[in-house]
Order: structure tokens, then C-alpha cells, then sequence
């Protein structure tokens, strides 16, 4: 398993923390704080590409 470098925490409103973490591969992983094994992977481009629509609002029907 390769070593991920976690960024402190982002908290939206209420409890909802998320964490980004890089490897020295170059993949990209988000996870629930305090739950980083269970963690998401794609390349940093795609977690890039869904975090800026997400913040554009394209999974706001989802909510």
C-alpha cells in the first residue's frame, strides 16, 4: 500500500470532514476524516475535475 500524504481536514457545515491525500505515484485519494482506510483513488486530475463540479453545483440534485 503506498503512503499518502494527508492535508488537514476541510469541514463543510455540521460534522461533514473530508481529507485529500496525495502519494508519490501521483494518485490522488478523499476520505472521510477519521475513516482514511476507506478512502476513494483516481488520478489528482479526476479528483480535481469532480471537486470543481461539485463546487459548481452539478451534485446538487443528489443532495
Amino acid at each position: 500500500m503506498a503512503e499518502i500524504n494527508w492535508e488537514d481536514p476541510f469541514c463543510g457545515e455540521g460534522n461533514n470532514c473530508f481529507r485529500i491525500g496525495t502519494d508519490a505515484r501521483g494518485q490522488a485519494y478523499i476520505a472521510v476524516a477519521g475513516q482514511e482506510e476507506s478512502y476513494l483513488t483516481d488520478t489528482r486530475e479526476a479528483l480535481s475535475t469532480l471537486i470543481r463540479d461539485i463546487k459548481a453545483g452539478k451534485a446538487d440534485h443528489l443532495l
